[in-house]
């Protein structure tokens, strides 16, 4: 079998790869594989560093069995009964990939989606979670002291960058921690304060923001208690505050008398409302780190900010699960590294790129990881590795029922040479009426 790499193009910030230089000569060593890669200019491991690994550089990766990359993959690249594994964003009806999913319907093509690939336990085993989490909070951090600075307020967050000006990781701690240091001297404008950020969610993506979060000086608030704080009315100006919401604290029964169960809530979401717009007059910032689909309530809705955000503290939506249009409804459309924010005008419903203007600005980045290309994709590829050895044994001239792929990857498997597997046979739907 031969593995190709597609190159990414979505953008000209999409630097990412499946699998890093190191894990190329690391497998084509132990399995005696040959892997193909498409020559980039903007990738942040360059082509060199890919033929010093042994890999082949070119174009044409016609004669690979299985074919790797990061995001969708335009139409016009796919080729007959071939297997690809990407990020497809497929599984909610997506319309804009439904052309795509489709051709591959088509071509009798294969198709496993990275997001699918769970243990036993539904949970995630493939993921840029934590990466779009740390370059969402750090683009956030950076609209917000913009925003206040327009606003006639300068911080010490005007002194932040974009995610993408610093070039890794460990330079925006060093910077965060230098400004730790000045905040906890300096502190904020009191009419700031409480300066309260909100993170919807607990998950790989939660975490990756709050690990950002946390290098400033802060103090953690139970959302059940967010009300007493904020009406006794004793605030810190030399630290932040963070309220992290779960579901129970996002819904509530539709039955009064009735109690929130997580389980309930995950099969019949249609029983539960949302509750989070009592927390919203106090929030001065959302990150949205939750998994939504259109089952389930919204935490923002462009009804709620029409009528109420004359009076709203709310500066700043880092939409970092950016459901346009999803729970958080004011999200419009997504925007790119280069542009990554617009400010929403509840009263008029438009969208103006930027952070000046009437209406809490968007961050709407829909491939946020990318910002910190060498540190996300080393950590993707070192789970993705381990699973290409299994993929290069298994015998898929098999029927789906006794393919010899791990569960992991079965559970993964979108398309079988072209055909829905049992599990996402509902997604035919989407795509009978192309």
């Amino acid at each position: 079998m031969r593995i190709g790499i597609r190159r990414e193009d979505k953008n000209e910030y999409e630097a990412r790869v499946p699998l890093i230089p190191e894990h190329v000569r690391q497998i084509s060593e132990k399995h005696k594989v040959e892997i193909y890669i498409q020559p980039s200019a903007i990738r942040t491991f360059s082509d060199h560093e890919y033929r010093s690994a042994g890999a082949v550089v070119t174009e044409n990766l016609s004669a690979c069995d299985l074919i790797l990359a990061v995001k969708e993959i335009p139409i016009s690249f796919f080729l007959p009964k071939k297997k690809y594994l990407f990020f497809s964003h497929t599984v909610k009806g997506q319309p804009y990939n439904m052309p795509m999913l489709k051709r591959m319907v088509e071509l009798q093509t294969t198709l496993i989606d990275y997001e699918k690939i769970v243990d036993e336990n539904r949970r995630r085993l493939v993921f840029f979670g934590r990466f779009a989490g740390l370059a969402g909070m750090i683009d956030s951090f950076w609209a917000l002291g913009k925003r206040l600075q327009d606003d006639g307020t300068t911080t010490l967050l005007a002194d932040f960058k974009p995610a993408l000006e610093y070039g890794d990781l460990a330079t925006v701690k060093k910077a965060y921690r230098k400004q730790a240091q000045l905040f906890a001297r300096e502190g904020i404008p009191q009419n700031l304060t409480p300066l309260i950020v909100g993170f919807a969610g607990y998950g790989n993506v939660s975490k990756g923001a709050q690990e950002i979060f946390d290098i400033l000086p802060h103090i953690e608030i139970q959302p059940a208690k967010l009300t007493d704080f904020y009406q006794k009315g004793v605030f810190s100006n030399k630290h932040l505050y963070k309220v992290v919401f779960k579901e129970e604290d996002l819904v509530e029964p539709r039955d009064s008398s009735g109690r929130f169960l997580l389980q309930e809530y995950y099969q019949h979401p249609e029983r539960y409302q949302s509750k989070f717009d009592r927390y919203l007059p106090y929030l001065s910032m959302l990150i949205n780190a939750i998994y939504w689909d259109s089952r389930y309530p919204r935490l923002v809705t462009k009804r709620y900010l029409r009528d109420n955000y004359s009076w709203l503290p709310l500066k700043v939506i880092g939409d970092i699960t950016c459901d346009v249009g999803g729970s958080v409804e004011c999200n419009l459309t997504v925007t790119d590294s280069g542009n990554p924010v617009y400010v929403y005008n509840p009263d008029t419903g438009r969208i103006d790129y930027g952070i000046r203007g009437y209406g809490p600005v968007v961050l709407a980045v829909d491939n946020l990881p990318c910002e910190l290309p060498k540190e996300s994709s080393t950590v993707f590829s070192t789970v993705l590795k381990k699973f290409i050895p299994q993929l290069l044994t298994t015998d898929f001239s098999r029927d789906f029922q006794n393919l010899n792929l791990p569960p992991e990857l079965k559970r993964a498997t979108i398309l079988y040479n072209g055909q829905f597997t049992p599990d996402y046979r509902y997604m035919h739907n989407f795509i009978k009426d192309l």
